[in-house]
């Protein structure tokens, strides 16, 4: 991947000084590993509503930590001073906490080999900083979208905003790799808002975030004027449909909705440390336990998942991870299977067949002052290499729905029990779409749902989603990560009536 290139402002920064004494220091005191992370994070927020600039912020996280095993024990320390004195003493903060955790730890930490990749470059695909762009252009486009959104007649109010992170890394260890890398990332959003007879309801974007950069608004990769278009109709069409009829249905789901359901039912099952009991106490385990690998049937055989953090344009996609390890892509689910996990260096060493005593590169922190954690993949389902167009799958359907666009949803702590909601839902009826109706969502358990899975379309229907905003760990941190999937149909899954569960 290539874009513009490293940022001199960034590349004009001490890093590699720093680096340099850490790693020194800690070569000094007998560590067996040690790894220097020197991080600045940069981003920007814009939002507005009913064609007036509400929010405009800027802020940069800059700093750098260390990370040590020493005693058998993980060790870590985090500063903001830039000399080489203060990296110094933070190294030797993180081998006292190293000598504390060691009086506590039973199973002395081992990490999985990995090659040296010696002052190593790595720049994510996009042709504009979208934080070059100035902001009185960036804030005209989005007042612009809610102008015209509001034209419609059933649009009271209308918001729109724009998220953008610039993230640049060095990470330097004593084995000798050196890696510098740069991501850009962006999250457009709009949502229109209106009032029915008896009904308040929106209608948002389904445009995902992206690693891309100002062109995505621009270059006509997605189709900003034929949404803007479409939204308020489809608002007006929602605020007077029918409330459905809890019951089985078939279901068609577009990409816009069924990446979430990936990332909640498969993304965050399939990473290692929940499935083996690490995220207990806090973002909870996983029905997926290392026990079933290989034997469990996640879901039916039309079922092929990957964990790819080399995806252009993935929110999740870079060269190295936070433990300087080149990234990959490799299989979870194959052929309805469960075959992977998602892991880290330490998690690459105790599982060693998972991935030939090798991480499959998914350490990452969101900021310097935060240790690396395993964090997620870009998770996908693939599409079939000759499959049907999202037109044919409906087409299948005597009795059913067609669902379009993430809303809310929940899931229990192993993964297991699930509800999701949507944008809009069509009726099917033979094969036709015959209109929305309102109050849906949709519910099974994960194993029972993949199972249902009939067909995934063909590649044309493929979409990456995703988010900027999945969180984990404690102290929390937030990680952005895409899900690709194509629509896909799906045998009778149990539809609730949402006014009904609720009450009303």
């Amino acid at each position: 991947m290539s874009g513009p290139g490293l940022d001199p402002t960034f590349t004009s920064l001490p890093h590699r000084t720093l680096g340099d004494a850490a790693l020194t220091r800690a070569r000094e005191l007998g560590v067996t590993h040690a790894d220097f992370r020197f991080e600045r994070v940069r981003h920007q927020r814009l939002g507005v509503r009913d064609g007036v600039l509400q929010t405009a912020s800027d802020s940069e996280d800059l700093g750098f930590a260390v990370r040590v095993i020493h005693h058998g024990s993980w060790g870590f320390a985090a500063g903001v001073i830039l000399t080489a004195e203060e990296a110094v003493r933070v190294t030797e903060s993180a081998v006292a906490v190293a000598l504390v955790a060691a009086e506590m730890t039973t199973s002395p930490v081992e990490i999985a080999p990995e090659p040296v990749y010696d002052d190593v470059t790595w720049v994510s695909s996009y042709d504009v900083n979208p934080l070059d762009v100035p902001t009185a252009e960036k804030a005209a486009l989005l007042i612009d979208w809610t102008n015209r959104l509001r034209t419609g007649a059933a649009v009271d109010h209308a918001s729109a905003a724009l998220y953008q992170v610039q993230e640049n890394k060095y990470y330097a260890d004593l084995a000798g790799t050196r890696t510098t890398q740069q991501r850009v990332r962006l999250q457009p959003a709009f949502e229109a808002m209106g009032a029915g007879a008896d009904t308040f309801d929106s209608m948002s974007s389904i445009a995902p975030p992206v690693g891309r950069g100002w062109e995505y608004l621009t270059d006509g990769g997605y189709d900003w004027d034929d949404e803007i278009e479409q939204v308020p109709e489809l608002l007006a069409e929602k605020l007077k449909a029918p409330s459905v009829e809890a019951g089985s249905y078939d279901l068609v789901i577009h990409p816009s909705n069924l990446w979430l359901t990936i990332h909640e039912s498969i993304g965050h099952a399939t990473e290692l440390d929940r499935a083996l009991g690490y995220e207990a106490n806090y973002a909870g385990t996983s029905f997926a336990t290392y026990d079933k690998l290989n034997t469990l049937r996640y879901g039916s055989p039309v079922m092929n998942v990957t964990g790819d953090r080399t995806v252009e344009h993935g929110l999740a996609t870079t060269g190295y991870d936070d433990e300087g390890v080149q990234t990959q892509s490799w299989d979870i689910i194959r052929d309805g299977v469960l075959v992977g996990y998602q892991l880290d260096r330490a998690m690459g060493h105790m599982k060693p067949e998972l991935n030939g005593n090798r991480s499959n590169g998914c350490a990452y922190a969101d900021s310097s002052g935060h240790i690396p954690i395993q964090r997620m993949a870009n998770v996908s389902l693939q599409p079939a290499a000759d499959g049907p167009s999202t037109e044919e799958l409906i087409d299948r359907v005597e009795r059913g729905l067609y669902v379009v666009g993430d809303r809310s949803w929940s899931i229990d702590m192993q993964r297991f029990n699930f509800q999701f909601t949507g944008q809009r839902f069509y009726k099917i009826t033979d094969g036709e779409l015959v209109g929305q109706v309102r109050d849906v969502a949709y519910q099974a358990t994960t194993t029972e749902f993949w199972n249902s899975m009939e067909a995934v379309g063909g590649p044309q229907t493929w979409v990456l989603g995703g988010a900027f905003n999945c969180g984990k760990a404690q102290p929390g941190q937030v990680a952005s990560v895409s899900h690709g999937c194509p629509t896909s149909l799906f045998r009778g899954v149990n539809i609730l009536n949402t006014n009904d569960e609720a009450g009303l």
